[in-house]
């Protein structure tokens, strides 16, 4: 196998130190790539709003103010609207399992007639730009067909058309379609029908994909901007993302950059926790074993 650098080269004492400066330099890089931005939008929330807005702008801070961070929780109340967006974000988490997983395995195992086509149909939609499906969705949610109830305000208005995700919903099919079919055969021998069959082979050996969709669909519905100003007009009901962009004008520039900090934390600890899961499951369909 030929590669860049031949494996003689490597084996030198030259080589080796070659390559281990070079990995070096490369892997420094990235984590100034990766970290500086969360050290600048951290230690900017504790600067003060003087030395925040003043050109050119300071590496490190004159005066260290970590109390900007209460100040924030407190005049933004964080706390009611961390839980409005925890709301959102978990059942708009909930309905995608719901409808994605047992499609995606339709689609796989099952196979319907003209399951290619639908699926072909559904992938079409993710050409669509988002901005043009906001219009016919708002207009949906605001008189919803047969039951003509009016969602605005309402978490339901996030959930519902969050629910049939195209992409997740290919990314479930794509892993399904590494399971053996035996195993489908065996449970369907031992008497088991389609839905213990997901529920009881499936599910257990799909915990990575799970994992992937599940970090996808919270993250998108907790950083989501444009339809949530859309269908939450009242204040109160409102989540983090509106809310910070509302206030942005009245607040002292820490205090809102603190708030943003705050904003973000459970999504990088909620990374940070199923890392491995996330590279698993991205993984886990690439090559058909």
């Amino acid at each position: 196998m030929r590669t860049l650098v031949s494996p003689g080269s490597l084996r030198s004492r030259r080589g080796k130190a070659v390559y281990g400066v070079i990995f070096a330099c490369t892997l420094v890089v990235f984590i100034l790539a990766f970290m500086f931005p969360l050290y600048w939008v951290v230690t900017g929330a504790m600067k003060s709003p003087q030395e925040l807005a003043q050109t050119p702008a300071t590496l490190v801070p004159h005066e260290w103010h970590p109390e900007t961070f209460g100040e924030a929780w407190d005049q933004l109340s964080l706390g009611k609207y961390f839980l409005n967006t925890l709301i959102v974000a978990g059942g708009a988490w909930l309905a995608q399992l719901a409808i994605d997983v047992p499609a995606a395995f339709a689609l796989s195992k099952l196979r319907p007639k003209f399951g290619n086509v639908v699926l072909g149909l559904m992938l079409a939609t993710l050409m669509l730009p988002a901005t043009a499906l906001l219009v016919p969705t708002y207009v949906t949610v605001t008189d919803l067909p047969l039951v003509h109830l009016n969602l605005i305000n309402s978490p339901t208005a996030v959930w519902l058309p969050a629910a049939a995700n195209a992409f997740n919903i290919y990314l479930l099919k794509r892993f399904f379609d590494q399971i053996p079919d035996e195993l489908i055969e065996a449970a369907r021998i031992d008497g088991a029908g389609p839905v213990r069959t997901l529920w009881r082979i499936i599910l257990p050996i799909s915990r990575p994909i799970l994992a992937v969709v599940s970090i996808l669909a919270v993250v998108t519905a907790w950083k989501d901007f444009i339809w949530p100003l859309l269908v939450f007009p009242d204040t109160e009901k409102q989540t983090l993302s509106v809310m910070l962009q509302r206030v942005a004008i009245d607040m002292p520039l820490n205090v809102l950059v603190a708030g943003m900090v705050l904003a973000s934390l459970p999504m990088v600890a909620l990374f940070l926790a199923f890392q491995r899961q996330i590279l698993a499951g991205l993984t886990a369909g690439a090559v058909k074993g």
